[in-house]
């Protein structure tokens, strides 16, 4: 683990007391300050958050550490002074974080924060209604949220080649038939969270009528998830992001979620609301950005640090300065 993500893993920590103990207050002493030397491209020009003091945060996996990294990078380059406390563990934490100010801002999912959030166990079919029904309800916690991405970061299912052949996986619906058919071979590798949300596998197996035998699911780091389902012996299925580099890589298939159970994941910036209402310009620094997110852009980012090896902070900075959002020196 790299001396940065040890630290923003101590952030993410101290986080988590403080929502635990209801504190408002920041208080964390943890974090790297971002100390790049960056400044405007296509954004951020006369440095509107000259003389700001902003913190940034996400979740702990790939994907949310760089999209913690744009936006801590454009900030910095937009004239601010940036404290990087990303990979925070767990949704609630980095939520929390933003929700009492011991954190400015994150990209967050519109179907996390529906769902797990503020309570509703139905989607908006919608992306754009999605996004604006939790834009509007997230106004009482003082948060907050800015135009949302192309980037929809769902949940899927996924099996190898030879799995999804032999026991004739294409849809969810299969794996409700295989599960009635032939329990013992319905195994699922996937993460703790998604045994337990209810925009997971207790949601899924409701929406699909069927019920996953004790001891079929198995959590294990998500990272972990891939090369199991690659193998195909410890599970026959896998719980994945659709927007994970390693799909393509290790030649995942995804099956089709043919009853629409799963919400749009859009991931939009959530701001705490004293800080936007502090600096306004922050909403026109992150737009162009966040509209360049896509889910194929995403995907490929993410293949870069899960695949090759990369490190977060410098693909964030290769892609905003190759988009030319920001410059370098």
């Amino acid at each position: 683990m790299r001396l940065s993500r040890v630290r923003a893993a101590a952030a993410g920590a101290c986080a988590l007391l403080l929502a635990a103990a209801g504190l408002s207050g920041c208080g964390l002493t943890s974090g790297s300050p971002l100390a790049d030397s960056v400044r405007p491209g296509s954004i951020g020009k006369g440095r509107p958050l000259a003389g700001a003091r902003l913190t940034v945060t996400s979740k702990e996996f790939t994907e949310q550490i760089i999209l913690g990294q744009i936006m801590g990078l454009v900030f910095k380059a937009a004239g601010a002074e940036v404290l990087d406390r990303t990979n925070i563990q767990g949704s609630i934490g980095a939520r929390e974080a933003v929700k009492s100010g011991a954190a400015d801002g994150m990209y967050e999912y519109t179907g996390t924060a529906w769902i797990t959030y503020l309570g509703h166990t139905r989607p908006i079919v919608d992306p754009y209604e999605q996004w604006e029904a939790v834009r509007d309800e997230d106004r009482r916690h003082g948060i907050t949220w800015l135009p949302a991405a192309p980037l929809d970061n769902t949940y899927a299912l996924v099996a190898n080649q030879a799995n999804a052949q032999k026991y004739r996986l294409r849809t969810l619906s299969d794996v409700a038939r295989l599960v009635k058919e032939n329990p013992g071979a319905a195994t699922i590798c996937g993460g703790s969270e998604f045994a337990v949300r209810e925009d997971g596998l207790p949601g899924v197996a409701k929406k699909y009528g069927f019920t996953l035998p004790p001891g079929n699911y198995q959590k294990m780091d998500d990272g972990v998830v891939y090369t199991q389902v690659a193998k195909g012996s410890a599970c026959t299925l896998g719980v994945a992001a659709t927007t994970d580099g390693r799909l393509p890589q290790l030649k995942l298939k995804v099956l089709e979620d043919d009853r629409h159970f799963f919400p749009n994941y859009n991931a939009a910036p959530e701001m705490n609301s004293a800080a936007m209402e502090k600096y306004p310009a922050i909403a026109g620094i992150l737009a162009p950005v966040s509209r360049r997110l896509t889910a194929a852009e995403a995907q490929r980012l993410n293949a870069r640090v899960d695949v090759e090896g990369e490190d977060p902070h410098e693909v964030a900075k290769d892609w905003l300065v190759r988009e030319g959002f920001i410059r370098e020196g």
